[in-house]
C-alpha cells in the first residue's frame, strides 16, 4: 500500500458512498483516461469482467469465433465461453513471448476459406512485455475485425511511444492483489470510442434502462467497481510511476547478478518497447520445477511460466496454431523451460540477494557472478 488508501476509503465511508459507483470510482476512471491517453473508461470489478463486457458489446454470441492468444491465463479465455462462442488459441512467438503474427496470418487465411472469420482477437502482453501490435493490427485491419488488448499485466508498458491497451478497439487493465497497482481485486475497461465505454456501462449495470420504474431489454452484469476499493486504487494510481521504476531495478539487478550466465535467459523488453517488468521472468537450462521446489526449500516462492491454454482440460478440444507448422509450439517450450522470481516492489536489497544467491546455488553453482558481490 501507499499509505494514503485509508484517507479516500474513510471519505467514501463518511460520506456513506459504499456501493457501487460514486466519486471514487469516477475519479479511478479520469486517472485511468490520464494515465493511458484513453478516451473513455470504465471501472469494473476484475479484468475478467472488462473483457466479458468487450465481447458482449462487440456482439459475440453462440456459435461466433474468437482467436485468442494460448500463452496466458485462462481469464484471458474463460469470457469466450460465457459468451457461447468458440476460442481458437494462437501461438506465441519466441521474441516477446505474445500472439505470434505467423500464426495469426495463417489462422485467418483457413479462417477466410471456411467462411468462419473471428469478431474478435484477444492479444496478451504478458509480464508486462508489449506483444508485437503493428504486425498483429495490420493483420486484423486487412480482415476488420477488432483486437481486445489483454494488457492486465502491463499498466505502465509502451509499445513504440503508446501505452499498451489503447492500441486495439478496447484495452483491459487487472488491479487484482498481485498487479503493479492493486485495489484488492478490480479492473478496467478503456477506448477511445466512447460509445464502446458507454455501452459497456450499460452492461456492467444490469443492463438498466431510463425507465421510472426497473425495464431491462438486455441482459446485463454486476460489474461496476465498489467506491470503497477505488479508493484504494486512487491511492495506487499516484505511485504507479514509482512502482514501475522498483520494477525495473529489480529486474536489473536479477540480470547484472547473472551476467554471462549460460544457463539463464531473461525475458528483456524488445526493441520500441517499454516493459514495466511487472514480473522478472526467464527460461533456464535446468528443470524449472525441479528449481521451483528447491527454492521453495528456502522459503521463496517462485512459479512456472503460463501453462498454455490450448494444453487445459477444459480448452483442449479447441483448434490451435502453432508460431511454425511442425515444430513443437513456442508457448509450449516456454511452459517446459521458464520460471517467474519474486518481483514484488517491497522486497528489500537482503531478499533480493537472498533470492539471487539461492537461485544461483541451485543452477550456475560454477558460473556464479560476482558482479554485485
Amino acid at each position: 500500500m501507499s499509505g494514503n488508501e485509508m484517507k479516500y476509503m474513510e471519505e467514501a465511508l463518511s460520506s456513506n458512498w459504499v456501493a457501487p459507483l460514486g466519486p471514487n470510482v469516477d475519479e479511478m476512471e479520469r486517472l485511468a483516461c490520464e494515465f493511458t491517453g484513453s478516451k473513455a473508461a470504465l471501472a469494473t470489478n476484475s479484468g475478467t469482467a472488462a473483457i466479458h463486457l468487450s465481447l458482449a458489446v462487440l456482439g459475440v454470441g453462440a456459435g461466433d469465433v474468437v482467436f485468442c492468444q494460448s500463452f496466458t491465463f485462462a481469464a484471458s479465455a474463460n469470457p469466450i465461453l460465457y459468451q457461447g462462442a468458440v476460442p481458437v488459441f494462437i501461438d506465441s512467438e519466441p521474441e516477446t513471448w505474445n500472439m505470434s503474427p505467423e500464426a495469426l496470418s495463417r489462422a485467418l487465411k483457413e479462417a477466410e476459406e471456411q467462411q468462419k472469420l473471428p469478431k474478435a482477437i484477444i492479444v496478451v502482453h504478458l509480464y508486462g512485455q508489449c506483444a508485437q501490435m503493428d504486425e498483429l493490427l495490420a493483420l486484423a485491419n486487412h480482415y476488420d475485425i477488432p483486437i481486445i488488448e489483454d494488457a492486465a499485466e502491463s499498466l505502465g508498458s509502451t509499445y513504440k511511444g503508446r501505452p499498451t491497451g489503447t492500441m486495439g478497439k478496447a484495452g483491459i487493465f487487472s488491479f487484482n492483489g498481485n498487479k503493479i497497482i492493486t485495489t484488492s481485486g478490480g479492473g478496467m475497461l478503456v477506448s477511445d470510442d466512447t460509445d464502446f465505454i458507454e455501452k459497456a456501462r450499460k452492461l456492467a449495470t444490469q443492463a438498466k434502462e431510463i425507465a421510472p420504474y426497473y425495464l431491462h431489454q438486455n441482459v446485463g452484469f454486476n460489474y461496476r467497481m465498489s467506491n470503497i476499493t477505488a479508493g484504494i486504487g486512487i491511492a495506487q494510481f499516484g505511485v504507479l510511476t514509482s512502482r514501475i521504476r522498483q520494477k525495473r531495478d529489480i529486474f536489473n539487478y536479477y540480470q547484472q547478478y547473472f551476467k554471462g550466465s549460460n544457463n539463464l535467459q531473461f525475458h528483456q523488453e524488445t526493441c520500441g518497447s517499454h516493459n514495466n517488468y511487472w514480473l522478472t521472468t526467464l527460461t533456464m537450462t535446468e528443470n524449472p520445477m525441479m528449481v521451483m521446489q528447491e527454492m521453495g526449500k528456502n522459503n521463496i516462492e517462485t512459479r512456472l511460466l503460463w501453462n498454455p491454454m490450448h494444453l487445459q482440460p477444459c480448452f483442449k478440444k479447441f483448434d490451435f496454431f502453432e508460431h511454425a507448422e511442425g515444430e513443437k509450439p513456442v508457448s509450449e517450450k516456454l511452459f517446459a523451460t521458464g520460471i517467474c522470481l519474486p518481483s514484488t516492489t517491497s522486497l528489500t536489497g537482503e531478499a533480493l540477494r537472498k533470492v539471487a544467491d539461492t537461485l544461483a546455488h541451485i543452477t550456475v553453482r560454477s558460473e556464479r557472478n560476482t558482479v554485485l558481490q
